[in-house]
């Protein structure tokens, strides 16, 4: 068990509409320092599904991709005690500040990516934002009961709003 805060900024933007939240950066996105950074994560070929595009390769094509839609990334956990990316051993969990996107970005919805994500959300940030977080299935390769179509079309709520 490891106490790790969050290695890199979120990402929005005056014209981000959704805002998407992990947990807690997995082992490769802790080393890549840029969301879902790990290959077997599906969360960037659902987005490419989703919005009709090529699944974006690098940073800045995924950073781009995002501003371009009026989407934010962030996650709910600012530091915690975890073991390598296991969402189900984050101990003493504190939460981001959500407070920069709010104030910066016409925020409309916001989805959490899994169920951990949503439970944390639900914990420490709910009232905060007084936003009533959307629970969406987690594209994270450990869950391999979602097939790509099915969580594609699951996620497929986000595009009302943007």
């Amino acid at each position: 068990m490891q106490h790790l805060t969050h290695p890199f900024p979120p990402l929005y933007d005056a014209q981000s509409r959704v805002l998407i939240l992990g947990s807690f950066p997995s082992v490769k996105s802790r080393e890549v320092l840029f969301f879902y950074g790990h290959p077997q994560n599906r969360f960037w070929r659902v987005l490419a599904r989703l919005l009709e595009c090529d699944v974006p390769q690098t940073i800045d094509e995924k950073s781009e991709l995002l501003h371009a839609r009026h989407i934010a990334l962030w996650d709910v956990i600012a530091s915690c005690n975890i073991e390598g990316s296991s969402d189900s051993s984050i101990r003493g969990a504190q939460a981001n500040d959500l407070s920069p996107i709010f104030s910066a970005a016409p925020i409309q919805a916001v989805f959490c990516n899994g169920a951990s994500a949503f439970s944390l959300y639900q914990k420490h940030l709910a009232e905060q934002t007084g936003f009533a977080a959307v629970q969406l299935p987690s594209t994270s390769p450990a869950n391999a009961a979602w097939s790509l179509d099915r969580l594609t079309e699951a996620w497929r709520v986000i595009l009302e709003y943007l």
